[in-house]
């Protein structure tokens, strides 16, 4: 099968950002503030995090939920999507990461709209599907743990409503999961990812080349 997915240069994507990107002010300064950090390759790109936010629009989202949250870039994002009376619910196992992003929800207004849970995302989330009160929601993003992402998976789905939407970061794992000579635990973990959500009919399913590679996946 031949390849029609353009290869983005340098050049075309500067082009990309600078006829597509409405980045706030705000957002670019969180973005460049986690740019110095040692972790800083965790950040989505600016595009992915608009492109989130013009999804969760689309299914006309109240409630999120986002699977790992580092420094709160992409609860930005997502958080300015929903409604006043929405929430997104932001699961992160770290302190040091997550006091930048309450700092930067503060100033963004959209600190109301935003719970932040702390602690080992798998118990947080298996958790939340115990709470049987719980409101069924309409999106969720998992960007974490790779070796945890089936788990992480399984309970977004029984947490979303009938046409809700998973989105999951780093598929494509910076090529990794297409190179045979490349076997780390979290490549692995991702290629049985990707080959179980390719085979599983719960959902419809796209996974897209944008930044590190996301899959769509809408609950049936």
């Amino acid at each position: 099968m031949s390849n029609k997915t353009i290869t983005l240069t340098d050049t075309l994507y500067n082009y990309l950002l600078e006829h597509s990107l409405r980045e706030p002010e705000l957002y670019r300064r969180l973005r460049e503030e986690t740019a110095a950090l040692p972790e800083a390759i965790m950040q989505i790109a600016p595009e992915q995090g608009q492109f989130m936010h013009l999804l969760a629009r689309l299914i006309g989202a109240t409630r999120i939920i986002e699977v790992g949250t580092f420094t709160g870039y992409s609860a930005l994002w997502l958080a300015s999507a929903l409604p006043e009376h929405g929430r997104l619910l932001a699961l992160d196992i770290s302190e040091e990461w997550t006091t930048i992003a309450r700092r930067y929800w503060e100033e963004a207004g959209l600190a109301g709209r935003i719970e932040l849970r702390l602690g080992d995302a798998s118990e947080s989330l298996a958790a939340l599907c115990a709470e049987r009160t719980l409101s069924p929601c309409d999106l969720a993003f998992i960007d974490a743990d790779k070796c945890a992402y089936e788990h992480y998976y399984e309970c977004c789905l029984r947490l979303l409503r009938p046409g809700g939407l998973v989105i999951i970061d780093n598929v494509l794992w910076d090529g990794k999961v297409a190179d045979p000579r490349v076997n780390d635990d979290d490549t692995r973990a991702l290629r049985r990812f990707n080959r179980r959500l390719l085979e599983d009919e719960r959902v419809e399913l796209s996974m897209l080349p944008v930044a590190d590679g996301i899959t769509l996946a809408m609950k049936r």
